[in-house]
């Protein structure tokens, strides 16, 4: 059961992932860091909740899993060459880690 849920989130959140990507990426990569800010965001306010089972399955891995990318985050940065690869990588796990900070957050208030 819980592959099933896992999978039914990541059907929902890999193409929101890719859509963003379309929609937003240009010579700086707006989608793919939106798509990881707000699955950091997601996964803080699972943690916040202490959500377990089969919410965990489908929220926490199956839709943040599928929204969020490293792979995609690795290849950009390498494109973007070392000065901008490196503002984008930093950028990208600095807000990253407040987004999911902010979502515990919000998730204990």
């Amino acid at each position: 059961m819980s592959a099933l849920l896992v999978a039914l989130g990541a059907a929902v959140g890999a193409p929101l992932r890719y859509y963003l990507g379309q929609r937003l990426d240009g010579r700086w990569h707006h989608g793919t860091l939106t798509a990881n800010l707000v699955a950091s965001l997601v996964l803080g306010a699972c943690v916040g909740w202490s959500v377990d089972g089969s919410v965990l399955a489908l929220v926490g891995t199956g839709f943040c899993g599928g929204l969020s990318t490293y792979s995609s985050l690795a290849v950009q940065t390498r494109d973007l060459g070392p000065a901008r690869g490196m503002a984008y990588a930093t950028t990208t796990i600095v807000l990253g880690l407040a987004a999911c900070a902010l979502g515990f957050a919000l998730a204990q208030a």
